[in-house]
Order: C-alpha cells, then sequence, then structure tokens
C-alpha cells in the first residue's frame, strides 16, 4: 500500500494543526510516529501505564516487517523469531508450507514497548495509565475526548486506534457468532520446541481455531478463537477448553506434552466482529487499525492492517485527504481481501472442511501459498494517492 498524498513537511501551530490519537498499541503508535516527523503537534493517549501482554498471535508478515522498519523498529535486535513455514494439522497428521514472504514473530509487549519509546522520541507527547471515556463532537472543527478522571482534551483531528476496545457513541456492530479467544504463553519441551522453531502451526476444531508459533526468549504463544456456545459446552472454563481442544487435535496435545504455562492465567477477550470494515467516519476522526478492519486471525494479517492503515491515514492527514473520502477509500480497498479471508474462515471452520481435511494434506502446500498471496495486505489494500484525493 503506497503512501496516500506527499506533504510538505511544515512546522505548523500546534493550536491549529494538533492531532489526538486514541490508542498506544500498534496502528496508535505508528500513526502518531509519522505525525510527529511531518512536524505536527501529536498528543497519544494510551489506557495502559506500561505496555501489556495481548491477545494477538504475534505474527508479522513481510509488510509488517517493512512498515516496522521504515518507523526505525529493528525487530531482529528485539528478538524477533523468524518464521519460515506455515502448518496445517489434522488429526495427528500436519502439512508443511513454505512461506511465500519472509516473516517473523515477537510479542506484542516487546512491540509496543519499542513503539512507545520510538514515538516519544518522535516528539510525540504520551498520556500513559489514562483512559477514555467518550469521544464527541464540540462544533464543526473540534473533537472532544472525556478521560476516566473526568478532564477532557480537545483537538480538531482524531485518529481512532482504541484496537478491540469501543468508545461510547463509535461502538461497532455485534458480533454474531460470538467469538471469544485466549492466549497462553508456554514453555514447551525441548523436543517439541526443537519441532516448533521456525514454523507457525494452524489447528482446528469444532467451534473455531488455534494457532501456536515460538517467539522471544525461547517459548511459545498460543492463540485460540472459539464460538461461545462451544465454549459452553465445556462450563465456559479455559482448563476444560483446553483439554477438549487436545482431545480434538492431538497435534496440539503432542505440542504440549511436558509444557509449562507461563501465565497464571490465559488473557481472553470477547466481541471480536471479524469481517468488519467501518464504511464511513465523521469530518476529522480517521479510524485505523481494528477499528477500520477486523480481519480474521488465521491470516496473521492482523499487525500488518494496522500499520498500513496507520500510515495510510496519516499520510491523507498530511495531504489534507477528508476523514470521510480516505474511509471510503481503504473500504473499497481492503474489501476484496477481507472476503477472501472470511470465505477461508467459513471453510476452516466448516465440519465437513475438518473431516475430509486429513485427505487434503497433499494439497495443503499449494492452496497455502496460494492463500498467503491473496491474503497481503498489498495485494488487494493499494490505495493510488490520485483515487483518494479524487
Amino acid at each position: 500500500m503506497e503512501l496516500l498524498i506527499k506533504a510538505d513537511d511544515l512546522t505548523l501551530n500546534p493550536l491549529q494543526h494538533g492531532v489526538l490519537v486514541l490508542g498506544g498499541g500498534v496502528a496508535g503508535c505508528a500513526a502518531s510516529i509519522a505525525l510527529a516527523r511531518k512536524g505536527r503537534s501529536v498528543t497519544l493517549i494510551e489506557r495502559e501505564l506500561t505496555p501489556r501482554h495481548k491477545v494477538c498471535g504475534e505474527f508479522l508478515s513481510g509488510e509488517a516487517l517493512e512498515d516496522l522498519h521504515a518507523l526505525g523498529i529493528d525487530v531482529a535486535s528485539l528478538g524477533a523469531v523468524p518464521i519460515d513455514y506455515v502448518r496445517l494439522a489434522a488429526a495427528r497428521r500436519a502439512a508443511e508450507a513454505p512461506l511465500p514472504f519472509p516473516a517473523a514473530s515477537l510479542t506484542r509487549k516487546t512491540l509496543d514497548t519499542s513503539l512507545i519509546a520510538e514515538a516519544i522520541a518522535a516528539g510525540v507527547h504520551v498520556e500513559r495509565g489514562r483512559s477514555v471515556q467518550a469521544l464527541s463532537r464540540m462544533g464543526a472543527n473540534l473533537w472532544q475526548a472525556t478521560l476516566d478522571d473526568g478532564t477532557t482534551r480537545e483537538a480538531p483531528t482524531v485518529f481512532l486506534a482504541t484496537g478491540k476496545h469501543d468508545l461510547r457513541g463509535h461502538t461497532r456492530p455485534e458480533d454474531p457468532e460470538r467469538w471469544v479467544a485466549f492466549k497462553m504463553y508456554f514453555r514447551l519441551a525441548p523436543a517439541q520446541a526443537a519441532e516448533l522453531v521456525d514454523a507457525s502451526e494452524l489447528m482446528l476444531y469444532p467451534g473455531g481455531y488455534g494457532g501456536i508459533q515460538p517467539v522471544e526468549g525461547g517459548i511459545a504463544n498460543l492463540c485460540c478463537v472459539v464460538q461461545r456456545r462451544h465454549l459452553a459446552r465445556v462450563g465456559h472454563r479455559w482448563e476444560n477448553f483446553i483439554a477438549r481442544v487436545q482431545q480434538d487435535c492431538p497435534h496440539l496435545a503432542m505440542r504440549l506434552a511436558g509444557a509449562e504455562p507461563l501465565l497464571d492465567k490465559p488473557i481472553a477477550i470477547t466481541h471480536i466482529p471479524y469481517g468488519y470494515i467501518r464504511r464511513t467516519t465523521d469530518d476529522g476522526l480517521y479510524c485505523i487499525g481494528d477499528q477500520a478492519a477486523v480481519i480474521p486471525s488465521f491470516t496473521g494479517d492482523g499487525i500488518s492492517i494496522a500499520l498500513h492503515t496507520a500510515r495510510c491515514a496519516a499520510a491523507a492527514y498530511l495531504g489534507e485527504v477528508p476523514a470521510p473520502i480516505f474511509q471510503a477509500k481503504l473500504r473499497s480497498a481492503l474489501q476484496s481481501q477481507m472476503r477472501l479471508a472470511e470465505f477461508a474462515a467459513d471453510g476452516l471452520n466448516n465440519s465437513f472442511a475438518r473431516a475430509v481435511l486429513p485427505f487434503c494434506l497433499r494439497v495443503w502446500p499449494g492452496v497455502m501459498r496460494v492463500t498467503a498471496r491473496l491474503t497481503r495486505v498489498a495485494q488487494h489494500a493499494a490505495i493510488e494517492p490520485h483515487a483518494v484525493a479524487s
């Protein structure tokens, strides 16, 4: 995705051109850095006092690696693990396919820490440990964010980057499947860690799917999504759920044999509206990251989309492209990619597909290579400067 508009690097009156960024995750930090480097006055508000672990597969695609490099983030120096292969597990068998692009894995806690530091170095004013409760218009050219202590912050332009958390008045539609996501770190037994060393593995089970891959520090990240109705069948309890998943997917049971869980309890999140793309927005409000689009987790494109939407929104703002025009063009650019990802996700969650999957593993490498290329951001989300400005 190319930058939307080239803007002159001007020093502007911060009162006239100040920007408020709500959310200090990947998208919020990326936008803040891009804007601050162009001389804009940027205030970033992040509800967590310090970066923490988040429910995320932590996969960095080739596009994500390029965007992070442009932001000054050297993931290799942070301990990122190269990912060369993707595997699909069915019953006790697994098929492997080489990824058609460079990829890596890095915990969100490490990545967010580095991005926040880079934002501060770029001159962004960062307020941490402050939760935004509401965002409202104050006249035609001013937005007001109300914080948890009742104080307010005002700016003519806001970048909404609150991830999976919605603000009052700016909510996304209900999640019809009522997805629940869990994340747990494990220290695998040495033999299993060696098997997983450079691969990301996708495993299917009734009501959802999960992925496991190595991250820095010699540990593995297991992320699982499941529909709430299936979680209800095991009493909404993590220990029951993970036990049932291992019964349904012996490959995961093999990976977790002798593994040590590293968190007291899994991190969990609900209300994940997979397939959502924001249709429109208001003047002065650029929606990025999960507030712009939520792609099914199995694609590994979440971080990449966060970075790309942030970069393009920043370029649109710098080029004086109104937010509603930018948002409409972004939606159009992402639609085909999102539809394909939703179609593939429906197939993965189909009981017939799971039943015949063991017999289809021979063709999996070729299918995976094609699917991986087609669901990349760069393939379907390129927004030309003249198209946005029109």
